[in-house]
């Protein structure tokens, strides 16, 4: 599954899935550039980076400009930059609505968009979303998430088919909840408004999970480095599922 002088740029690479799938892809002997809005997780990662917010396409443009002048062209992108937050739909604004689009969406069509002719050049590819398995079902409470992770699958379907024949490959990898900083704020988020015991918020978001555990962030880099590689070449427009047999 070599990677080797492969340059991959994963955005929100500074903390969690992005930093744990960045240092993966760079231990296989890809040259990686991380991307965040944030400079000192950036920095801690000792991985070139970039300053970026992706739901700006001209300041995506800019900044892989500058990835591709400090590390030759780009041939792979892991779209992980992404947030989440809940709501009751009753309480959804179009302000909160368009917020998830714009970060969990349209930042993936942003970051695909800036590498795409680096990598029809190459004849060789990898787009590569982080989506969630909010992607593929629905959850309470979480309508503008769920609509934007969907959108991301979508995205990625019809991209896979117009790139089919161009040596470069679409796929999203759909984890259920993760192990992360913003899975611990979701947690916290649960305690004050439900008074729930931490324990039982946890085990409430897991209650799905068949095998009643959280993924873990080297679950998820292990499938975008194998996403990422040759044995993967016939792989396209999937939606990889880490949810322990959830989905």
């Amino acid at each position: 599954m070599t990677i080797r002088g492969k340059h991959i740029v994963v955005t929100g690479g500074g903390t969690g899935v992005g930093a744990e799938t960045a240092r993966t892809l760079a231990e296989a002997g890809a040259r990686v550039t991380i991307m965040g809005r944030s400079e000192p997780p950036l920095k801690d990662q000792g991985l070139p980076y970039q300053l970026c917010d992706v739901t700006n396409a001209q300041a995506v443009s800019q900044a892989f400009d500058s990835a591709r002048e400090a590390q030759g062209p780009i041939t792979g992108v892991v779209a992980n930059a992404g947030a989440a937050d809940s709501v009751p739909f009753a309480k959804m604004t179009p302000d909160h609505l368009q917020t998830m689009l714009s970060v969990n969406l349209i930042g993936v069509s942003n970051a695909w968009h800036a590498a795409l002719p680096d990598m029809k050049t190459a004849g060789w590819g990898r787009m590569i979303a982080i989506a969630s398995t909010a992607g593929l079902k629905g959850y309470p409470y979480v309508a503008a998430y769920c609509a934007a992770k969907h959108g991301v699958v979508g995205l990625t379907r019809a991209l896979s088919l117009e790139l089919a024949r161009t040596g470069i490959t679409v796929n999203a990898v759909c984890p259920g909840f993760i192990e992360t900083p913003m899975l611990e704020r979701s947690i916290a988020n649960i305690v004050e408004k439900t008074g729930k015991t931490e324990d039982e918020a946890r085990a409430a978001l897991y209650a799905n999970n068949p095998q009643k555990r959280f993924i873990q962030t080297d679950e998820v880099a292990g499938a975008v480095l194998w996403l990422c590689s040759e044995a993967a070449r016939s792989v396209n427009g999937q939606a990889l599922t880490l949810s322990g047999g959830e989905i």
